[in-house]
This record gives structure tokens, sequence and C-alpha cells, in this order.
């Protein structure tokens, strides 16, 4: 048996996210895939980060699959802004950043697409266009563990292809006394000469009534986070003279972000008897973002510049130095407000039948709500119709590019509200709306062994339904009819002046873009594309998963093994509502496709114990990603190649299949417990994937019959003859392979000196290697998410309730998918980062403060940016450059 090895003072290291973070609920037992009972470790009370490292250690040994774990330290105590932070520092595991914040997990360099989150084993709806989890909309002070399941089990549900996150909020009855828990934080953001204040508050209340037959759990979050920032970014680069690229435009924004959260869980249990436990979820989190830019764009190349001589160039052929005449800035005052909107409602019943049959019964819903509006407003300087010269320089650091533009933007008397760069508009607006809808309804037996090599069989079946959809209106913003050009029509500027000190710009004309919108001096002139019809589409799925497993307890040779075997079977029922466009028709007129299908996925998780407290584990499966949902729509816009004299077509394909890939994992564990009762461990894992299929963008003949082809128009060169022609649209092809390695060293450093007892050190690295090409064979782009190396190290001491970390975690450049032009989404090129935080703690542990801890926290110690790049010259193409600063904590919790 693999049972963990106790002594009176014995603690569990787990990983560099447990000493960085104090805190989510604390929870006396690590919960288990639906279905199981949790197991009450023997263990003996302690506190403070030794607590969650025991804990989540303990989840990670006595695993039958491969895993990695988060647990609490104590209630309401984890000062990451969001739970994805937290998650960002296990080993395998990174975070990417948004704004500032960690939003998505990449799980063993897989974009957060190819994994799935549950919560308390059940599938969680997205907030985002497709299924991957925007993680901060979970506050991490409502959760008690975190388990990362990186190789399947048959009896969880809804499983992702690089991993499974499941988040798992407390079980009152797991405690035996009432537990009350305040927690307040002052919070202050720092970027160059802006500072902003806000603060986090939690409070938790957990009860036991009917002599411990029925619980409680309430508790309650909010956050108000400011984050003020920078932007420098390029439109991009293009051809310029000679056979060189230039940029075609640049963009310097001064933001302020204004983060506010608010997030419920509640949890109603109730045991009247061994037979029966009854237990009512719910999870809400209301999440609002606002984004208020103030700053400029012009275009220099793609728009009216001209290019002077004498031009400097490097690299691969890069213009880093240029001076432009007739440049036109854009003064630009946007405002892009999000709403997010979750709940999550699950009832399970368990009953248990004679002394080896457990029967489970649960009932679940995950909504989510997404409003996201876009807007742009344009203002410019009248003075020589606009007009300015330009100086573009690479920055020595080579991260962005200086402007030195030859006007000032801080006399209101010459400012206009207008189309200054003649983009035939005066303003714009997108309001986007997200819907995602789950249904979900799981039977399941398991059958208990006394005896034999199996000790317990689990089997049943999971029915649910998501519907998700998105819906976009975009609209021209018009003085009148945006039909009079560069400063044909303007209005008096509506603001003042403000410093900007930023991009060579001292002081900018402000104003309210959301006071002038709700005026009604703009126009709507409501624009209608094939574009934009193609960002409102409807995916809806049933799918059925029916599995068993048997839970492996034996002896081989006399060392004990553990593990599990199981098999899924997975039917699923997809279709698509999307909008095809054609010539005359931009609006799209309304189709539906879909498919209907099985996967089957086996599964072999196995655990040798061939020296005391050392593991060997196997695991063998097929895993599986189901496609994005922006790949399924069934619109697309229909046209005519002029070249090949043929009807064409590009859109989604709603008869797409998921990503399948045959995996091996391979890990190798050693636990120790040092003289002073401090357990520690080592670790190293080996990983292999081969996709047996996966999603790109393919050229494939397609028959039109059956569309709504425009009759030819008088005078029209060319139009087919046939209705044979060619669709560029997702399909599933072969090949490709992901590997890596992936160390972990979790050492309390006693074990080498006896007076270090208390400091420690967490220190993981993970290698990645990929052959997969997201835009098929023959192409060089890696997958979104594959950062080659990542590493995370914390060091910690904690004694005699002192405590003091210091987390570092590192990934190298990676694609990933961000939103750009237009809060579209675009796949780009981004830098590493290293990203730094600190914390300090103090808590009483005795006499009349006791229960009573102090902290100060530091994020983001050295204001680590987020920067892009244009792969074509990584050193002398940079394309994005965001500045966030350092964040500052400082508070205290209580539990009485």
């Amino acid at each position: 048996m693999l049972q963990p090895r106790r002594t009176l003072l014995s603690t569990a290291l787990a990983s560099a996210i447990l000493l960085s973070a104090p805190q989510t609920f604390a929870q006396d037992t690590a919960a288990a895939p639906d279905g199981e009972e949790a197991t009450e470790l023997d263990r003996i009370v302690v506190t403070g980060i030794r607590s969650s490292i025991e804990r989540s250690i303990d989840t990670k040994q006595t695993s039958t699959s491969i895993v990695e774990a988060i647990s609490a330290e104590d209630i309401g105590k984890l000062p990451d802004a969001s739970i994805a932070e937290s998650i960002a520092r296990l080993p395998g595991l990174t975070a990417q950043r948004e704004r500032g914040r960690a939003t998505q997990i990449n799980i063993r360099g897989f974009a957060g697409d190819f994994s799935t989150a549950t919560l308390n084993g059940r599938e969680q709806a997205s907030t985002g266009d497709n299924r991957g989890v925007e993680f901060d909309q979970y506050p991490s002070e409502l959760l008690s563990q975190v388990v990362v399941y990186k190789t399947p089990d048959a009896a969880l549900v809804g499983q992702g292809l690089s991993g499974t996150v499941d988040l798992q909020t407390v079980r009152p009855l797991s405690f035996d006394e009432r537990v009350v828990s305040v927690n307040a934080r002052y919070e202050r953001n720092r970027i160059r000469d802006q500072r902003e204040n806000g603060h986090r508050l939690s409070a938790t209340y957990i009860d036991q009534f009917a002599d411990d037959t029925f619980g409680v759990m309430l508790a309650v979050s909010r956050m108000d986070s400011p984050q003020p920032g920078y932007q420098n970014e390029v439109w991009g680069f293009t051809d310029g003279p000679d056979g060189t690229m230039v940029l075609g435009g640049g963009k310097l924004y001064r933001f302020d972000n204004s983060h506010e959260r608010t997030g419920v869980a509640a949890t109603l249990q109730f045991k009247p008897s061994d037979v029966y436990e009854g237990t009512l979820d719910w999870f809400h989190s209301r999440f609002e973002k606002t984004e208020i830019k103030t700053g400029m764009e012009f275009g220099t190349l793609w728009g009216s510049g001209v290019l002077r001589p004498g031009y400097t160039v490097a690299g691969n052929g890069t213009i880093v130095d240029s001076v432009w005449d007739d440049v036109s800035p854009v003064i630009r005052m946007d405002s892009n407000p999000i709403d997010d909107r979750l709940d999550s409602i699950g009832l399970n019943s368990k009953f248990r039948i004679g002394d080896h049959w457990l029967v489970n019964f649960d009932l679940s819903r995950s909504d989510v709500e997404r409003s996201f509006r876009v807007l742009e407003t344009y203002a410019g300087v009248a003075s020589n119709n606009g007009y300015t010269t330009l100086q573009a320089s690479l920055d020595p650091g080579r991260l962005y590019y200086n402007y030195v533009l030859g006007q000032t933007f801080d006399d209101p008397g010459t400012l206009v509200l207008t189309d200054a760069g003649g983009w035939g508009q005066d303003g714009y607006l997108k309001d986007f709306g997200v819907n995602d809808r789950i249904r979900a309804v799981r039977l399941n037996a398991i059958r208990s062994f006394e005896n034999g090599f199996i000790s317990a069989v689990d089997f049943g079946a999971n029915h649910s339904k998501r519907t998700k959809d998105k819906a976009s209106i975009e609209a021209k913003l018009c003085l009148t009819d945006c039909s009079g050009g560069r400063f044909g029509v303007t209005a008096p500027f509506p603001g003042g002046i403000q410093d900007f000190n930023f991009g060579g710009i001292g002081r900018l004309g402000v104003y309210d873009a959301n006071a002038i919108l709700d005026s009604g001096l703009y126009n709507f002139v409501y624009n209608y594309h094939e574009d934009i019809a193609a960002k409102n589409w409807e995916v809806e799925e049933e799918q059925t998963t029916v599995y068993v497993k048997a839970d492996i307890d034996t002896e081989l040779g006399g060392m004990p093994l553990r593990g599990n075997v199981g098999v899924q079977k997975i039917y699923v029922d997809q279709s698509s509502l999307g909008y095809s466009t054609f010539e005359g028709n931009p609006a799209g007129s309304a189709v539906t496709d879909g498919i209907d299908y099985s996967v089957t996925l086996p599964s072999l998780n196995l655990g040798l114990e061939f020296l005391p407290e050392t593991v060997l584990r196997l695991g063998l499966a097929r895993q599986m990603a189901r496609p994005r949902m922006d790949q399924l729509t069934a619109g697309m816009n229909v046209g005519i190649d002029v070249t090949r004299g043929e009807w064409s077509a590009g859109g989604g394909n709603p008869r797409l299949r998921p990503w399948l890939a045959d995996a091996v994992d391979v890990s190798l564990e050693k636990y120790f417990t040092t003289a002073a009762g401090n357990r520690g461990y080592v670790g190293a894992a080996w990983f292999h994937k081969d996709l047996k299929t996966y999603i790109y963008n393919q050229d494939v003949a397609f028959d039109f019959s059956d569309f709504p082809l425009p009759p030819p128009i008088p005078g029209q060169d060319v139009y087919p003859d046939s209705p044979i022609g060619r669709i560029n649209q997702p399909f599933n092809g072969e090949g490709g392979t992901i590997r890596g390695l992936e160390l972990t060293a979790s050492v309390p450093l006693d074990v080498l000196w006896a007076p270090l007892d208390g400091l420690g050190i967490i220190a993981t690295y993970s290698d990645t290697d990929s052959s997969i090409h997201p835009n098929g064979p023959g192409t060089s782009e890696p997958i979104s998410g594959l950062s080659k190396y990542v590493s995370n190290a914390t060091v910690y001491y904690e004694r005699g309730g002192f405590s003091i970390r210091y987390s570092r975690r590192t990934r190298s450049d990676f694609r990933g998918e961000t939103r750009g032009f237009g809060a579209d989404y675009q796949t780009i090129s981004i830098a590493g980062e290293t990203v730094q935080d600190a914390q300090v703690n103090y808590t009483f542990n005795h006499g009349p403060l006791e229960g009573l801890s102090l902290y100060l926290q530091v994020s983001n110690i050295g204001d680590e940016p987020f920067a892009a790049y244009n792969d074509g010259d990584p050193a002398n193409r940079p394309e994005r450059y965001f500045e966030y600063g350092r964040t500052t904590l400082v508070g205290f919790s209580y539990r009485f």
C-alpha cells in the first residue's frame, strides 16, 4: 500500500504554489472523483505553510493517477488575486497573462483549449469565445483545493488532452467545529508616476448542526483592484523600399483598468445516517472589468505617411530609424468594459447499500453570461489639416519603438472631434455577447471488494448538453453620415488637458468617451460585413459518457502496486448555426449543420512502491480535446476566385471531430522525512503524446450546389460555370508529437543541516518539444501555449508564527492567443517572461491575539512587461509592449 509515513511533527512539501500562497479553505479531506468517498488521513493538526504542504503532498502521493495539487493553508488567506496565479506555479504548468493578470493555464505546452476545468468534478462553462476557462473568474479565497490530473482517470468525466483542472470547495461536515474567518487587505498598484488603491475582502462561515448531520458553508469575497498601465504597439510590419520591412503604423496608450469581482460559494451538506449523504453546492462570480484608454494612433506606410530618405536598416532588412512626413495622428479615447457572470449549481446524492455498494446521483448546471463593449472615439489637431512629421526609432532595449511627433496635442483650441485618420468613421462601436450553458446528469455505482487485486469497480454514465453562442453588433459612429472624409465634419473638442508622459508625448487632450456616446452626438451607421457575420454563431453539443473503472490494490513481488484501469465510451451529437455571406448579402443567411460520432478512451495508471516511499508510476491512455467553438461554426463567406474561375469560400466546419492522442507518462517520485519531521520529495516525470488526429485549415474541393449562389451580374468578367469549387476550413489531419521532461525538488534544508529547520526550497523545471504544427504539415509555427522551458523556484522560511517566502516563475518565448485589433482574437509571438513575488507573514498562535495573521505581499516585483514580436526579425521588430507596474498588499486575517 502506498501509505505515507507520519511522525509527530511531519509536514509535506508539495509545490511552489503552496509556499507562495497561504490559503483557500482548509479542508481535512481531499475531494475524490465523483462518487468516491474521500478518505480521512490520520495526521496531527498543523497550521500555516506546513498544513498546506502536507495536504497537497498527501493528494499527490496517494493518488492513483499522476497529479499536482494545491491545498489550503487556512480559511480565506490565499493572497493571489485568482486561482490562476496559484496554479501557474505547479510543475509543468504556466499561465498566460492578460492585462497584467494570469488568466488561462497552459498545461504541458498546450493552450487552455486543450484542457478542461471542473468544479467539484462538474464541467464548467467558460467566459471566453472558446472552451478555455479564464481562471481569474474564480476567487482563490473560495476554494479549498485544486487537483490537476496529468493522466486520465476513467471516472473523471470531461477530461482534456493536456490535463484536467478540478477546483474544489469545502465540505462543512469535514470540520468538527464552527469556523468563522474574515480577511481584509489594502492594495496599492504603482507604475511610473501613477498610484491607485484598492482592496480585497472575504469572510467565511462554516458550521454543523443536528449532531453533526447537517453542515453549512457560506463564503463571500470582494475585490476592487485598479490596474494602471502603458501600451506601446506597432500596427505591424510591411514591405518598404529596396526589399526592406518597415512599420505600417503605431499606437501609444495610457490605460486605467479597474477589476471588481464579487464571489459567493455556499454548500449545504446533509448526512443523517451512514446510508445517505446529500450535498448542494452553489458558486457565483461576477467580474466587472473596465478599461479606459487614452492615447493616439498614427499610420505610416499604412496611412498617409511619406518616408524620407536616410533611414537606418538593421537585422533582417528592418528599418529601425526613420522619419516620416504627412503623418496624421488620431487622438483616441476608448472604453472597453467587460461584465462576466458565472453561476454553477450542483446537487449530489450518495446512497450506501450494505457494506460494499455506493450509488451516486448528481445533477448540475453551469451558466456564463458575458457582455463586452469596444468603444472607439476619434479626435485630431485641426491645424495643417492634421498633418505632422514623425520620427520612429527602435529603443535600445529592443522592446518597443520610440516616437517623436512634430506637433503638440495640449491646446484644446486646436483639437476637434473628427475622422482624423481618414478611416471613414468618426468612431466605432462593437457590442459582443457570449452565453454558455451546461446541463449534466450523472449516475454511477461503486462496488468495493475486501479481497483480491481489484479493490473497487466504478461504473456509470454521464449525460451533458452544452449550448454556447456569440453575438456581435457593430456600428460606425458618425457626426453626420461618415461621408465627409478626413476632417470633413468636425465637432468641438469636449474635454481638457492632462499629463500623458509616455512615448514622447508630454500632455494630451482628453475627454470621457462614454459621456460623449451617451450624449447622442453620434449617429449609428450599422456595419454589415462577412467578418462580422462570422462572429455570430451558436454551437450545441450533447455528450453521453459511459465508463467503467477498476481500482487496483495489490502486491507485485512483495512490492505495493496501486492504480486503476478503465475505459470511457463517449457519444457526441454536435450541431452549429452560423451565417453564410455572399456578394450582395454581407449580413448573411442562417445555415445549420452537424455530425454525431463516438470515441473510445482507454486508460491505465499504475504505481509501484519498489522502495520505501519511492514510487514508479506509469500512465497509458488515449486522450481527447474537443474542437474550438469558433472552428465548429456552420457559416462561411462565399465568393469567386477570379484567378481559378471557380467558387471559393472560407469558414468553420461543424463536422469536425476532436483532437486525439495516445499518451505515455512515466514518473519517479521519492519522498523522505528529516530528523525534525519535515518532509520533502524529489521527482522526475516524462511524457509523450502521439497525435492521431489534429485540426488545421485545409483547402479542399466543395460542392456549392445547395447554396443560394448569386446570379451573374451584367458585364461580369468571371462567373464559374460549375458549382464545384474550393473551401478553406478546419479539417482533421494526422501526425505530430509532443514530449517533455519535468523535474521537481521540494527540499526542507534541515535535511542538510539541522539548524536550517524551517528553511526550504522548491524548484521545478520542464523542457518540452513538439512536432505539432497547427497550420498543417510543412509549416513551422508551433502550437499555442508551448514554452520550451518553464521553471519555478520558491525559497521559504517558517518558524514560531513568522514566515517569509520569495517566488519566481519563468517561461521562454511562446505563441499565444490574445485580443488584438478591435478586440478580435489573434495568435502572436510572446516574449518569455519572469514574474516575481514575495510575502511576509506573522501569525499569533498564543495569547489574546491568537488567530490573527498579519502579512505584506508584493507581486510582480520587477515590473515584468508583456511583450510580443514579429517572427521575421525578433530583435528588431517588437510589436506589443505593455507595462503594468507592481502590486503591494497589506492586510490581516482573523479566525475566530
